[in-house]
């Protein structure tokens, strides 16, 4: 088991990591010696902010930067947004123009939508059936007024792995800074080189949730979309949550050092479910790249199934899985990942492995799902026919 207060058919890792026993004995300790203002010249506050600098030192080590070039949010979206709008802003006289991929977070996208309609222009770069971008095709996509480019570090409900680095080398070329939404990555695999900003969230590794983190390059352009603020470098409005911010980076540390060790057994346990699905349930089809992915995540769409019945029926057998629209699945539109790789966009159901996940629960997972997906079928069958017998 993850943990000890997490149940073992916890599988929605992707969407928040149970919490890392690292960030609650941090939390508890700091909010006993981290309550103060750390931009104050007193004795509790030079306290707190030792706090504050130990954690941008921690968080900065696990990304390969500089603790100066950190600054922490008050959410991950809100380091997406600081981060794009933010590099656009810095680049205004450059131009107007901005590239993503078509499979960024939902975060990105909205972002993209905001400068659009504040006249910029975006261009969407397509993905392969895998969910992965083709490189050369996000690099004939850069323009001479092209203001910034963005590309995940991996995809949040496929799990497949981007090519940043590719990426990051034309963009270099070109002039154009790269923002990297790492948020699924961050902890669970190796930090991607190249990036000019990057961003994640600290629930993702274990962390608590309201703390995020935008890195912004040493030399790059950058200048905040909000009104003018004293905080975190002038980045980030607000007064710092120390304790929160105290834990992240504890749990990132650890969590960081867990996966080092446990990442290949939960990835034979995804390879596990990869294999097992099809030949168990009919008409099922394995969505994502199946090697160049992230170790714990896996997709798969059920034919012939409505996804929200699919995850109900899921729970009330003891397993939290989510479906891949799960950064928008309350909007009940599909999904525009699985849209735009091609894929089966209803019946999906994410399963992300969270730290420590146990091989029996897993077991129990597969045993559970061929009759889970039989009686929904049948009971769309029967709901079809009773439909069709009751016209005149």
């Amino acid at each position: 088991m993850a943990g000890s207060s997490t149940p073992g058919g916890y599988f929605d890792a992707a969407s928040t990591e149970p919490p890392h026993p690292a960030a609650r004995a941090a939390l508890l300790e700091a909010l006993d010696a981290a309550w103060a203002d750390p931009a104050r010249l007193y004795g509790a506050a030079r306290g707190t902010r030792m706090l504050l600098d130990r954690a941008r030192a921690r968080v900065a080590g696990v990304l390969g930067a500089r603790a100066d070039e950190v600054s922490f949010t008050s959410s991950g979206t809100q380091a997406v947004h600081l981060a794009v709008l933010g590099g656009l802003q810095a680049r205004r006289r450059t131009g107007r123009h901005l590239v993503a991929s078509a499979v960024e977070h939902s975060s990105v996208l909205h972002a993209a939508e905001l400068h659009e309609r504040d006249g910029g222009e975006v261009t969407l770069v397509g993905v392969d059936r895998a969910g992965r971008v083709d490189a050369a095709e996000f690099a004939a996509a850069l323009r001479p007024d092209t203001a910034l480019a963005c590309l995940q570090s991996a995809n949040h409900e496929v799990g497949t792995l981007q090519p940043v680095e590719e990426v990051a080398q034309a963009c270099r070329a070109a002039g154009v800074p790269l923002f990297v939404d790492a948020a699924q990555s961050l902890g669970r695999a190796e930090v991607p080189g190249g990036w000019s900003y990057l961003a994640g969230s600290a629930h993702k590794w274990g962390g608590p949730a309201g703390v995020g983190v935008l890195a912004v390059r040493k030399g790059t352009r950058w200048r905040s979309p909000l009104p003018a603020d004293e905080r975190e470098a002038r980045r980030v409005p607000g007064f710092e949550n120390v304790p929160a911010i105290a834990a992240a980076a504890a749990a990132l540390v650890a969590y960081r050092a867990d996966m080092a060790a446990d990442a290949p057994r939960v990835s034979a346990l995804v390879d596990r479910i990869r294999t097992e699905v099809p030949q168990t349930v009919p008409d099922v089809e394995v969505i994502g790249d199946p090697v160049r992915r992230l170790p714990h995540l896996v997709t798969f769409s059920c034919l012939y199934v409505e996804g929200e019945a699919l995850l109900t029926e899921l729970d009330r057998l003891g397993f939290a899985v989510s479906s891949g629209s799960s950064c928008t699945a309350d909007t009940l539109r599909p999904s525009h990942v699985l849209e735009a790789m091609g894929v089966i966009t209803h019946g999906n159901v994410r399963v992300s492995l969270p730290r420590g996940v146990g091989s029996e629960d897993v077991g129990r997972f597969l045993a559970a799902l061929p009759d889970a997906v039989a009686r929904l079928r049948r009971t769309t069958m029967n709901t079809f026919e009773t439909g069709r017998r009751s016209r005149p």
